[in-house]
């Protein structure tokens, strides 16, 4: 499987006050190339910012993605894409993409035969005008400039200087050939990465370079990401990435570090713990409980057939509180230092940490030991009866000879 490592970006800029626009009604028609070609992008630029380099543009685009067309209404800063229409759902057309905004003020993407494949629902409610501002917010506004739908409202992978998030919008990006995706969420009680490889970052523009550049990051190490290693696999502190011993021959991540541990499997019969030092997880929100001890955080994952691990945690703080974690996946696994008061159990089909060679090691051992023991005793005890044998036969000889 293919990771691929993604950042939000948080662009920062100074702009004055000017715009663009695009009044009711309007339509414009793009092309779709009769045969799929692998690359291709098409764009008609539609609106632009009269700001210095770089300054927002808006475009209506047609895009090759997975041997279809997808046809979307698209906001630039300079080269990078800001937002598109089309990032959670992607509109699939062919001979022709439209864009139109209507004269009942509703602004749509259009196929073939008046097939609507996106659009803002704001017919009826008196738009004049589609204008992209200097703060990169596409916005359509009525006669009295009052907002009556923005691009704001509609976060993607990246937020803009003056965008705000609440807790009903995110933060979100999906890889390319790929199934994972990954969000920065804004919660009642706290802000959140979640899966997989996602990470935060705020970039500035350099004049002299002509391009981005980060001005921070939230994770800076290869370790701190979910997915910085396969299933199964540990990030060392050099940010190399092994498989967990004991589970496979190999060690390196060019093996499958999951080979041999496949399906659902829970209970002493099937399964037992392997407990891991100096390891321990990124990944904080599975299912938690509270105060109690190792031995129950370990048989909880153990009695759970879509437990996978365990981080135990009994850091002593402020509250001292002992907290168990639950994963339905082995991964975000990274080595820490000894001795941090965390625990990483991990599930695996029973025999298989090697537990039962120490055990047959210790039977040897005892079953050594235990002759050892029989010699010695025999050794003694004959050592005690030759002792007395050959006494009493002084004994005797000296009556004897005395007679």
């Amino acid at each position: 499987m293919k990771l691929y490592s993604f950042s939000f970006l948080i662009l920062l800029f100074t702009y004055g006050y000017c715009r663009s626009d695009i009044r009711i009604p309007f339509r414009l028609t793009l092309a779709v190339p009769v045969e799929y070609s692998v690359g291709f992008i098409g764009r008609a630029l539609l609106l632009e910012t009269n700001q210095t380099v770089p300054n927002f543009k808006t475009a209506l685009s047609v895009e090759a993605v997975d041997g279809r067309y997808s046809c979307s209404l698209e906001v630039f800063l300079g080269d990078v894409k800001v937002w598109n229409s089309g990032h959670y759902v992607r509109f699939y057309t062919w001979d022709i993409c439209v864009l139109e905004l209507t004269g009942d003020g509703d602004l749509r993407l259009k196929g073939p035969k008046e097939q609507v494949g996106w659009r803002t629902g704001t017919s009826g409610q008196a738009v004049e005008r589609l204008q992209i501002r200097n703060s990169g917010n596409l916005v359509l506004v009525d006669t009295l400039d009052q907002i009556k739908w923005q691009s704001f409202n509609f976060p993607t992978d990246v937020m803009l200087w003056g965008q705000r998030l609440n807790v009903a919008t995110r933060l979100t990006s999906f890889p390319r050939n790929s199934v994972s995706f990954y969000s920065l969420e804004i919660q009642h009680n706290m802000i959140s990465l979640y899966l997989h490889s996602g990470n935060l970052g705020l970039f500035f523009y350099h004049p002299s370079k002509g391009r981005f550049e980060t001005a921070f990051q939230a994770l800076n190490t290869t370790c701190d990401l979910p997915l910085a290693c396969k299933p199964y696999g540990i990030c060392t502190f050099s940010n190399a990435c092994s498989c967990i011993r004991h589970l496979t021959k190999e060690t390196t991540m060019s093996s499958n570090c999951s080979e041999g541990i496949s399906g659902e499997f829970c209970g002493s019969n099937q399964a037992e713990i392997l407990e891991l030092e100096g390891v321990s997880s990124v990944l904080k929100n599975g299912p938690k409980r509270v105060n109690i001890s190792k031995e129950a955080c370990s048989n909880l994952c153990l009695e759970d057939c879509k437990c996978a691990a365990a981080l135990y945690s009994s850091v002593k703080g402020e509250t001292n509180q002992r907290e168990c974690y639950l994963y339905g996946l082995v991964v975000g696994v990274k080595q820490v230092q000894r001795g941090t008061g965390v625990s990483f159990m991990v599930k695996v089909p029973k025999g298989t940490s090697g537990n039962h060679g120490k055990t047959n090691v210790k039977k040897w051992v005892l079953a050594m030991v235990g002759v050892f023991d029989g010699l010695i005793i025999l050794l003694v005890l004959g050592g005690l009866g030759y002792y007395y044998i050959q006494k009493r036969r002084k004994n005797l000889q000296a009556t004897d000879n005395h007679t």
